[in-house]
């Protein structure tokens, strides 16, 4: 069975933080749209992944009217800064951003997608779970068409664009064609081993420095926080039981840790970033990990997922309200030069807080050189997103992993 929906202005594939953001930006303003989510909404909202959101994050929440989402939420005891655990000794990290005049917040990004979801859906928005096989066609034109199937029948919906908000692994990219994306990527030569476990966090965040690797413990909520553990690209989950897993934090935070409990998963994840460009084909426009990954050590992915919604609603509010393009037009270039602004800090403080550790990676040299960054870095307070301009990072050697494209 098929039949033809109604028409949209804008069709949001993909309800994560991109999405569910755009569609609450723009059913503020009165703009139709239609979010549609392969997945369960039970699924969608227990989804643990990202857990921080920046200043400027919040700002473009409150801007919309959507301040209510993190209400509840903030920075923890941080005006003294974040741990930072230096081979066993306590030091205090600040990170700030003086040019804004809101604090980020500790959000795990389940409980902003259940709050973006329960207002959208309360305001009288259209998004739709369980959304299977979406698929775009005639995004090369004025008039593109979503189709997707739901319940045995497959539904077709026309709009004036397409918001391709599901992820990096999702159909939206693969819809522009090879001979125009280009795909960059810088890998790291290492991974960390993430893990969930039944432990909140207190404080919420601290970072450990280490001979061993790189340790972090960050909330996850009230009573639940993500290990990181830096290790081997060839590290499988076989070799971390859990026992080893809590006897590795203890030594890399050079003390042990007050709280342990059940692990609930594991996964080993390689450290990269990547960005395709441009942002936009057409009639569909790219968002969040659909377009780009970030460092997870930067903890800026949900913050560049709301920029792209940001600046997809604000062109789209100009052309439907003034009949004006510009903001489409320029929205690729616009997305890009914030992206690697990102991703530039997002490789120097990876790289700074890693190499400055285990010289097994990268080699001492490296580490002699990260451990005089990360010196200067704590000397300077507010200044953990960039780099100091007296030690600059090492350029890339032919033999450390450099920028690929296709």
């Amino acid at each position: 069975m098929s039949k033809t929906d109604k028409k949209a202005t804008v069709v949001i594939v993909g309800g994560g933080i991109a999405g569910l953001a755009v569609g609450n930006f723009l059913l503020r303003k009165g703009i139709s749209c239609i979010v549609l989510e392969r997945h369960s909404r039970d699924y969608v909202e227990q989804r643990q992944r990202a857990g921080a959101l920046d200043a400027g994050g919040v700002r473009r929440l409150r801007e919309w009217g959507l301040a209510e989402v993190v209400e509840g939420h903030s920075r923890g005891d941080l005006d003294s800064g974040v741990p930072l655990l230096i081979e066993g000794e306590r030091r205090q990290w600040k990170r700030e951003d003086d040019s804004e005049d809101v604090d980020g917040v500790f959000c795990p990004q389940q409980i902003l997608v259940q709050n973006l979801i329960k207002v959208f859906l309360r305001d009288g928005g259209d998004l739709r779970f369980g959304a299977e096989d979406v698929s775009l066609h005639d995004i090369d034109t004025e008039h593109p068409l979503v189709r997707y199937r739901d319940a045995g029948s497959t539904t077709t919906i026309s709009c004036d664009f397409i918001a391709g908000s599901d992820g990096f692994r999702g159909v939206s990219r693969t819809a522009v064609p090879d001979d125009v994306l280009t795909c960059s990527t810088h890998e790291f030569g290492y991974a960390w081993l993430t893990v969930m476990t039944e432990v909140p966090a207190d404080p919420p965040a601290v970072l450990a420095v280490h001979s061993r690797g790189f340790a972090a413990q960050i909330t996850r909520g009230p009573s639940a926080s993500r290990l990181y553990l830096q290790c081997p690209l060839t590290d499988t989950i076989e070799e971390w039981p859990d026992n080893r897993i809590w006897h590795e934090l203890d030594a890399r935070f050079g003390e042990p840790v007050p709280l342990k409990g059940p692990i609930t998963s594991k996964q080993v994840v390689p450290l990269r970033g990547v960005v395709f460009s441009p942002m936009s084909y057409g009639t569909l426009y790219l968002l969040g990990d659909a377009a780009h990954l970030i460092s997870p050590m930067s903890a800026q992915g949900m913050s560049l997922a709301l920029h792209d919604a940001d600046v997809f609603a604000r062109a789209v509010v100009q052309r439907v309200e003034n009949h004006g393009s510009g903001l489409l037009e320029s929205y690729s270039d616009t997305c890009l030069d914030h992206t690697w602004q990102r991703q530039a800090a997002a490789v120097w403080l990876t790289e700074t807080m890693h190499d400055s550790g285990n010289p097994s990676y990268e080699g001492e040299f490296r580490k002699q050189i990260a451990r005089k960054n990360l010196a200067n870095m704590l000397e300077r307070p507010g200044a953990g997103t960039l780099p100091p301009r007296a030690v600059d990072p090492l350029p890339q050697s032919p033999e450390s992993p450099a920028v690929s494209t296709r």
